[in-house]
């Protein structure tokens, strides 16, 4: 063969696998932009039909008074904006440490087998339906809860709901807190040993330190898949919204009784919009538009979680060569 064929087949190869990296390239931006537009288009679309609600029911009732009552036409969504927070709080409570603490004994204690059994399992929590999660709170939970701490709960409560998620949300942090403490470098435990460091000052004077950035991300993706559950808090919770009572305390300071706030039903935002859209009205009234805006108040709740956690991520983010 001669050289001149040889060159020819070279350069047809090189044009071909250009040709080839453009088309990876583009359809990779495509699938980007996708995603995107998607994104963009339902943002769209929860702001237009907002806009529409909020041409009936003026904002500031809608942000400001405490009686979400549809059919009646008083649509206050303090008490379910509240209930939403509140379980997203103690869930948090519940998820947090307790999916750091699993993450810390997988990543720095548990042996190769060890591990390879209870991540798991752990990750099983996560791939049960959440239909059973909210069978579990209001048949086995709440009764539980009821008989050993003698508080007055009711068959619906905030306790109970917010407990089953927080157990729902430990896969996502334990799972990605400990892909990030498995990401810091050997020789920064290695550098804390040589100092004289136990197990114990290296797991949380250096590695959760250096991990940081990772854990704060897992964080919040379980904060915004708690914000956004809807069968768990239908089931246990229940349907009513309500704000509890303000009572007043030493010097007039106004303060919420924790036993009688969690131990009383309430509702969600998430649940909210679905008992708008599945009840018998008609597309253009303010009870099927209050999905709308419900949906968008807990996308900004979200975006604002999500936005913080990003500033957090670049903050305390760990560059290793």
């Amino acid at each position: 063969m001669s050289p001149e064929t040889n060159a020819l087949q070279l350069t047809g190869a090189q044009q071909s696998k250009r040709v080839r990296e453009r088309l990876y390239r583009w359809l990779l931006l495509l699938c980007a932009a996708v995603s995107i537009v998607v994104t963009v288009s339902i943002v769209f679309a929860l702001a237009f039909d907002a806009v529409l609600f909020f041409e009936l029911v003026s904002p500031r009732e809608f942000f400001t008074t405490t009686s979400w009552v549809p059919p009646r036409d008083e649509f206050g969504a303090v008490p379910i904006i509240f209930g939403t927070l509140a379980v997203t709080a103690i869930s948090a409570l519940v998820a947090i440490p307790t999916g750091v603490l699993a993450a810390a004994y997988l990543s720095e204690y548990a042996s190769t087998r060890t591990r390879a059994y209870l991540k798991p399992g752990l990750e099983i929590l996560a791939g049960i339906p959440t239909v059973v999660y909210g069978y579990l709170a209001l048949v086995y939970l709440t009764p539980f809860l009821r008989q050993v701490t003698g508080l007055g709960l009711g068959t619906f409560n905030i306790l109970s709901a917010s407990l089953m998620v927080g157990i729902l949300i430990i896969p996502i942090v334990s799972s990605l807190s400990e892909d990030a403490m498995s990401a810091v470098p050997d020789e920064l435990r290695q550098a804390g040993y040589g100092l004289g460091a136990t197990k114990f000052d290296v797991t949380t004077g250096v590695v959760i330190p250096a991990a940081a950035s990772g854990i704060f991300a897992s964080f919040i993706l379980a904060l915004s898949r708690a914000i956004g559950e809807t069968m768990v808090v239908a089931m246990a919770m229940g349907l009513r919204p309500r704000m509890p009572a303000v009572k007043e305390g030493l010097f007039g300071i106004p303060y919420l009784a924790p036993i009688e706030t969690v131990g009383s039903s309430g509702q969600t935002m998430t649940s909210a919009m679905v008992q708008a859209v599945t009840t018998d009205v008609s597309a253009a009234s303010p009870t099927y538009k209050s999905m709308f805006a419900l949906g968008l108040t807990l996308f900004a709740i979200t975006f604002a979680m999500n936005y913080a956690s990003n500033r957090l991520s670049k903050r305390y983010r760990e560059e290793y060569q």
